[in-house]
C-alpha cells in the first residue's frame, strides 16, 4: 500500500445489532466509510471515518447538474477468513470512464485500490460468510463544489461505503418489453454508471410494475425493435443452445459480470454470440419453443433468471429447465468469487 490513509474508528460498533441470517440488500451499513476530496485541482489524502451523513452546501452542483457516478462491487470471505474481491481494477477503470464522460476528475488507481483494501480490513467483521451473502461495496463520486452556473464543479468527493447484504432478487422475475421509453441514446451516457441513468428508469419501471411485471426490458431508442438491457442489468437470451447478448455501445453498459459470463461460457462449451437481437426474434422463438432462457446479469444479483415476459398485451412463459445455463454459470462465477474453485483468469484479488 502506497497511499497514506488516516483512520478514525467508531467509538462503538453497531455490528451486534445486525442479524446476519436475515440481511436485506443494501440497507444495512458497515461502521466506516472512505472519503477523499478533490480540491484546488488535485485529490487530497483519503481517510477512513465513521459512516455518517455528508454535509453539503445547498448550492453544491450535484443537486443542480447531476455530476454523480458510482460502481457496484462485492467482497467475500472464504472458509479460512481470506477476504477477496472480484475484478476490482475493472471497476476502477469503468468508474474513471464514467468520470471522463461527466467531466469529473479521474480517481487515481492507488487511491481506489489502497483505500478499498484498507476499508475492508477495518470492517472485515462485516463481511458475511452465510451462503449467498456478501459485502456489497458502493464506490461513488459527485460534484461537491458550489455554484448555480451550469458548468462542471471545481470540487468533488469520492466515497466508498459498504453494506452486508443477502440476495438481490428473490422469486421469479417477470419483465415487460418496453415500446415507448428508452434507457439511453446514441451519443449519450448509457455506457456510464451515471446516477441520472437510473433515475430516468424509475418511471417506466413503475408503469411496468403497475401492470404486474417486476422489471423492464429496454429496447433501442430509435426503433424499439432491438433488445438492449434488462432493468439495471445486461441481458442474455438463450435460443436453442446458443447464448446471445447485445454488443456494448453508447447505450449499453460494459458489464463486468457480462464479460465474465461470456468468457466462462465459451470455456465450458456453451456457444455464445454477441450481436443485435430483435424483439421479433425473441417473440418468434418463444412461440416456436426455441427460446429456452432469459436472464439478467450484474454485480448485485450476479445472474437473475427471467420466468416470463410481456409484449404488446401478450405474455410468454419461459420453460422450466432441469439444468439451465443460468444456474450453471452463476455457480461457476460465484465459486471463483468465493474461492471454492480455481481462478484461471486472475480475477480474484485477495485483500
Amino acid at each position: 500500500m502506497t497511499t497514506n490513509i488516516a483512520i478514525e474508528r467508531v467509538n462503538e460498533s453497531k455490528i451486534s445489532s445486525v442479524d446476519f441470517n436475515n440481511l436485506p440488500f443494501g440497507s444495512v451499513y458497515s461502521d466506516h466509510m472512505l472519503t477523499c476530496d478533490f480540491v484546488d485541482g488535485k485529490w487530497q489524502e483519503p481517510k477512513i471515518e465513521p459512516f455518517a451523513p455528508i454535509s453539503l452546501d445547498p448550492s453544491a452542483k450535484i443537486f443542480h447538474y447531476g455530476q454523480s457516478i458510482f460502481e457496484g462491487m462485492k467482497a467475500y470471505k472464504d472458509a479460512d477468513e481470506n477476504i477477496m474481491l472480484f475484478r476490482p481494477l475493472d471497476n476502477c477503470k469503468r468508474l474513471n470512464k464514467s468520470a471522463a464522460r461527466l467531466v469529473i476528475p479521474e480517481i487515481p488507481e492507488e487511491i481506489f485500490m489502497d483505500g478499498l483494501k484498507a476499508l475492508l480490513e477495518v470492517d472485515s467483521d462485516w463481511i458475511p460468510t452465510n451462503e449467498g451473502s456478501s459485502l456489497y461495496i458502493r464506490p461513488f463520486m459527485f460534484a461537491s463544489g458550489n455554484g448555480f452556473h451550469a458548468s462542471p464543479a471545481d470540487a468533488y468527493k469520492f466515497v466508498i461505503c459498504t453494506a452486508p447484504s443477502g440476495a438481490y432478487f428473490a422469486g421469479k422475475v417477470k419483465v415487460l418489453i418496453e415500446e415507448k421509453y428508452a434507457r439511453a441514446a446514441n451519443g449519450g451516457v448509457g455506457f456510464a454508471k451515471a446516477g441520472g441513468n437510473y433515475a430516468a428508469q424509475f418511471y417506466p419501471t413503475q408503469l411496468a410494475i403497475e401492470k404486474g411485471y417486476n422489471q423492464v426490458i429496454w429496447t433501442d431508442d430509435n426503433s424499439h425493435q432491438f433488445i438492449e438491457e434488462a432493468g439495471a442489468m445486461n441481458i442474455f437470451i438463450r435460443i436453442n443452445d446458443t447464448l446471445i447478448t447485445s454488443p456494448t455501445s453508447d447505450r449499453i453498459l460494459d458489464g463486468i459480470t457480462r464479460k465474465s459470463i461470456l468468457q466462462i461460457a465459451a470455456d465450458h462449451g456453451i456457444e455464445t454470440e454477441v450481436r443485435k437481437i430483435s424483439v421479433g426474434e425473441v417473440v418468434e422463438s418463444a412461440k416456436n419453443g426455441s427460446l429456452k432462457e432469459m436472464f439478467g446479469a450484474g454485480t448485485a444479483a450476479v445472474i437473475s433468471p427471467i420466468a416470463g415476459f410481456g409484449y404488446q398485451e401478450n405474455d410468454f412463459d419461459l420453460p422450466v429447465l432441469e439444468n439451465p445455463y443460468a444456474s450453471k454459470l452463476k455457480k461457476l462465477i460465484t465459486d471463483i468469487q468465493t474461492n471454492k474453485a480455481e481462478d484461471p483468469y486472475g480475477w480474484r484479488v485477495f485483500v
